[in-house]
C-alpha cells in the first residue's frame, strides 16, 4: 500500500508523493467532494489550487467529482483503473465519505491500494475518511452537512485503509482548525482510540509494511 498523508495540502516534502507511485504515468486524479457543500466559486477555486499544485510537481492531474458517478460504480472504477494517484483534498469529512460510499469509489480504491495499483495523497479530510471510523470527528467536521445537502444521515465508518485515526492541523496557530483538533485528539486519548496527532507540515508516509511521519 502506498500512501501519503498530509496535514495540510502538500505538506514540507512533496518528494516523498512521487516517489510512492507505482508506475511511470503521472495521471492523477484530484477528489474534492469534502468540499461540496462550499459554494459553486469557492469549490472551483479549491479545485484549481490542487491541480495547480500537482501540476507543479510534473503530473497530470484532472478532477473526478464523484457526483458524477453516484449509482455508477463501473463508471468510477474505470476512472481509477488510469491512474497513477488519487489526490484527495480536504473539506468536511462526512461529506467525502458520502460521495466515496454513493459512487462506489470505496470500495474501488480499497481494492485497488491493497493490490499497490496506484498510490493515494492527501490532507485532512482525506486522510481522517482512511481511519477505521469517523466516530470523534463531529467535534471537528459537521455531520448534519450530509443532511442538508443530501437528505441523509452521514455515514460513520471509516474505510480502514489504516488502523489508526489521524488528527491534522495540530500544533499549527495559522489553522482556523487547530483548537477543534487539539480537542479531538484529547477526545481520542481519553477514550483509548489509537491515533496519530499531525501538524502542518507533516505527513504520515505508508509504503508496503513501512510508516514513517515525514
Amino acid at each position: 500500500m502506498r500512501l501519503y498523508l498530509s496535514s495540510f495540502r502538500m505538506g514540507d516534502h512533496p518528494e516523498r508523493l512521487l516517489e510512492l507511485l507505482p508506475r511511470p504515468g503521472r495521471a492523477a486524479l484530484v477528489i474534492s467532494n469534502a468540499c461540496d457543500g462550499y459554494t459553486p466559486d469557492d469549490r472551483a477555486q479549491g479545485v484549481e489550487r490542487e491541480l495547480v499544485a500537482l501540476q507543479a510537481l510534473g503530473l497530470e492531474p484532472r478532477e473526478l467529482d464523484l457526483r458524477a458517478c453516484f449509482g455508477r460504480p463501473a463508471a468510477v472504477a474505470a476512472a481509477l483503473a488510469d491512474a497513477a494517484l488519487v489526490w484527495t483534498r480536504g473539506g468536511n469529512t462526512f461529506l467525502l465519505r458520502h460521495a466515496l460510499a454513493e459512487s462506489g469509489a470505496d470500495a474501488a480504491l480499497v481494492t485497488l491500494l491493497e493490490h499497490d495499483a496506484l498510490a493515494y495523497g492527501g490532507y485532512s479530510a482525506g486522510v481522517c475518511v482512511l481511519g477505521p471510523s469517523l466516530r470523534g470527528l463531529e467535534l471537528a467536521d459537521e455531520p448534519g452537512e450530509v443532511q442538508r445537502l443530501y437528505g441523509v444521515p452521514a455515514r460513520w465508518d471509516g474505510l480502514g485503509l489504516i488502523p489508526f485515526a489521524v488528527v491534522p492541523h495540530c500544533g499549527s496557530p495559522d489553522h482556523p482548525e487547530t483548537e477543534a483538533c487539539e480537542r479531538l485528539a484529547e477526545h481520542y486519548r481519553s477514550q483509548g482510540v489509537e491515533h496519530r496527532k499531525l501538524r502542518d507540515g507533516q505527513a504520515i508516509v505508508v509504503n508496503g509494511e513501512h510508516t514513517e511521519i515525514v
